[in-house]
């Protein structure tokens, strides 16, 4: 008797419902190959493009789990990198589960108290939330966790890429070990995503403790048509301009790699009377739906936007992607582009418009990875100590004081503490006890006087997120909540002459007041500003991006995608680098006036850890770079004794990760997470070499054979 199909294996409510309701004649690849895992009670990763339907291939066979089984609620989680997404995916979820009778409900922190109340009394089937908020209900006295998640079964991770090698992505896997013990259940572990090198590791990342079989869905991709243009446009001016002419009557979205420039594009386009909006993270909630709801509702609209919109978050039928300058990743480049080509006979699109020429070769780089087929691996922490310590108070304020004999038991199995030892984790608590982070209290773990001074403000409200954030000033016109904006630049705008203004949701405001005590700056309309600035921490471009702006120099024929100007862009950027091709062999050492400058382009960390040395041995000063390494006083004197030293390194096999050790506490120029005091030295030396160094880069850059 033949086995029967995917869809057979559906529950005959929901296929019914599936065939007549929402008149679908047929499943995709993805969702018929996802019904048979899900069904299977494997662990799996789903690949499939933006658009692909890898919602639908998710809860299908859930929902139809819960009405085979008669799931109790909650019996799924579905988590979000952000709450945009949750905003957009609720309606449709909901509408899938109502379906077969049964209810979904969304919690993050924009959901009100009063909104929450009648969930808590009776729960939905399906929950839809991030992991922070996750964690602080499970953390928190006024919800029942325990009860509440009795009946969890499984747990859908969207945009997994979005996780995995980051530090949300290591509190993550530590959140659904406590999560299953919590349920006393191995929960079934299912993760979507569009863009991800290397799936396998993101299986193994997902697993943690859970003995289910595992599998990657990923069935063939048709090769598909695609439209790109890259061309040089020289100001964000003349980019409002471009952007204004080009696609008349059309939908476009255009990505910008800062708020700080978002604001400047957007402000830039009204005032040449397009109808755009702006959305970034520092935007009120309000604020942000009634942007994406004038673009939805919209037809010749632009919406420009930070990666905030990069993720899966559906903002209607939209025609063309416009990118100012590049992004750091094949990957956010594939995201932002999946935004277009939806509609049936739609080609998915992306226009990059450099601003100089240095962006313009960063994005020839960027097409010859694509071109290439590469996408960037992701690297998941697996000796995340930082997060731990995180954890171990997390776990302490849950439980009201956590046993010294059992707080691992909780976290056993998480895959970001895979690398760390037995010897590690009585270090790190040792450090918590005699720093009096943690105190024990009859054999039981709680904050201790430190820890409260540290973690427990706003009824700790620094531990319902793994990351630091500088503070942040509501900006209030009139009872309008506009965003936020960071309290230092608050502060500098009145060194400055004449009323403090800047621009925010692509509007100026005048600056009428200032509460520090209470986080409030008053404003009203006025008719210009300057530009609003936020803090963000560098970004550094990876070895393989680097290498591919290495082959854009070197190369002499240019991508199709390149306009005219774009040509002309690259043509002066190979010729300022003619000494690349003039130079023997490699290393590539350039004479400048003050120094020697090694063009190793190896990317940021690996260049940070190669100053440090070269620093270490030859003496003076060497400035880091993304492509190149600056050699000044003592370290830039002679080139003869700068190339013995990088051959010396290499043929020693260097620089190490014992080297990255060596020199991480003087590299690392910024604090990487708030939870360093809770770590002894070793451990916290181990993470900035982890975190901020990247010793195999560096090592490839002084091969020959690169």
């Amino acid at each position: 008797m033949a086995a029967p199909s995917a869809f057979d294996r559906l529950s005959p409510a929901l296929q019914y419902q599936i065939w007549s309701t929402l008149g679908f004649r047929d499943l995709r690849p993805v969702q018929l190959l996802t019904i048979d895992a899900v069904l299977d009670g494997d662990n799996c990763v789903v690949l499939a493009p933006t658009a692909g339907g890898k919602t639908e291939a998710a809860f299908f066979p859930v929902l139809s789990a819960i009405d085979t089984h008669d799931w109790r609620p909650v019996s799924v989680l579905y988590l979000s990198p952000i709450r945009a997404l949750l905003n957009n995916q609720h309606e449709r979820v909901a509408r899938y589960a109502a379906l077969i009778g049964r209810r979904v409900f969304k919690w993050h922190g924009d959901v009100s108290a009063a909104a929450r109340a009648p969930f808590l009394r009776d729960p939905a089937d399906i929950l839809l939330t991030t992991p922070e908020s996750l964690e602080a209900m499970m953390m928190s006295a006024r919800v029942p966790a325990e009860r509440l998640f009795a009946g969890l079964r499984a747990v859908i991770i969207d945009e997994i890429h979005a996780f995995a090698d980051d530090d949300r992505g290591a509190h993550l896997s530590a959140v659904l070990e406590r999560l299953s013990r919590l349920c006393r259940r191995d929960l079934q572990r299912i993760g979507l995503s569009a863009t991800v090198g290397n799936p396998d590791e993101i299986l193994r990342w997902i697993q943690g403790s859970s003995a289910r079989s595992a599998r990657i869905v990923a069935p063939p991709r048709g090769s598909s048509e695609v439209a790109l243009t890259l061309d040089h446009v020289g100001t964000l001016a003349n980019a409002a301009h471009i952007i204004q002419r080009l696609h008349p009557g059309k939908k476009r979205l255009v990505f910008v790699d800062s708020r700080r420039r978002v604001e400047e594009l957007g402000k830039e386009l009204l005032t040449r009377g397009v109808d755009a909006h702006v959305i970034h993270g520092s935007l009120a909630a309000s604020a942000r739906r009634d942007a994406e709801r004038a673009f939805a509702d919209g037809q010749d609209c632009v919406i420009v936007a930070t990666s905030a919109l990069e993720l899966g978050i559906d903002v209607g039928d939209l025609d063309h992607v416009l990118q100012i300058d590049a992004p750091s990743t094949v990957a956010s480049f594939l995201q932002r582009m999946g935004r277009t080509g939806r509609r049936p006979g739609a080609i998915a699109n992306c226009t990059f418009l450099a601003l100089d020429d240095r962006a313009t070769v960063q994005a020839a780089a960027l097409l010859d990875l694509y071109r290439r087929g590469f996408v960037e691996p992701v690297r998941p922490h697996r000796a995340a100590s930082h997060i731990l310590a995180h954890q171990i108070m997390a776990l302490a304020i849950q439980h009201g004081g956590i046993p010294r004999s059992d707080w691992w038991a909780w976290l056993d199995g998480a895959t970001a503490f895979t690398d760390l030892t037995a010897e590690d984790r009585a270090a790190l608590l040792n450090h918590m006890l005699d720093a009096q982070i943690l105190a024990d209290q009859g054999g039981k773990l709680w904050l201790g006087p430190r820890g409260e001074r540290l973690y427990g403000r706003r009824n700790f409200g620094e531990l319902y997120a793994v990351f630091d954030t500088p503070r942040l000033i509501t900006a209030l016109w009139d009872t309008r909540e506009l965003g936020t904006i960071d309290a230092t630049f608050l502060q500098t705008l009145g060194e400055d002459r004449g009323p403090p203004t800047f621009t925010l949701a692509g509007r100026p405001w005048q600056v009428t007041g200032i509460e520090w005590t209470r986080g409030v700056c008053h404003v009203i309309p006025t008719e210009s500003a300057g530009s609003a600035r936020w803090s963000g921490s560098p970004r550094h471009l990876g070895y393989d991006l680097c290498q591919a702006i290495r082959r854009v120099l070197l190369r002499d024929d240019h991508d199709p995608a390149a306009s005219t100007r774009a040509r002309a862009a690259l043509d002066r950027a190979r010729q300022d680098h003619q000494f690349l091709r003039d130079a023997p062999e490699p290393p590539v050492l350039q004479k400048t006036p003050d120094g020697l400058t090694w063009w190793s382009f190896a990317g940021g960390r690996a260049n940070i850890l190669l100053a440090q040395l070269l620093e270490h041995e030859l003496g003076g000063k060497v400035t880091a770079r993304d492509l190149s390494l600056t050699c000044r006083e003592e370290a830039g004197k002679s080139e003869p004794r700068l190339r013995q030293l990088l051959h010396d390194l290499q043929a020693h096999h260097r620089p190490t990760a014992q080297d990255a050790r060596t020199h991480a506490p003087t590299a690392a120029r910024t604090r990487l997470s708030k939870f360093e005091p809770c770590l002894p030295d070793p451990l916290l030396t181990n993470l900035l070499a982890t975190r901020s160094l990247d010793p195999e880069a560096a090592r490839s850059a002084l091969s020959p054979a690169r």
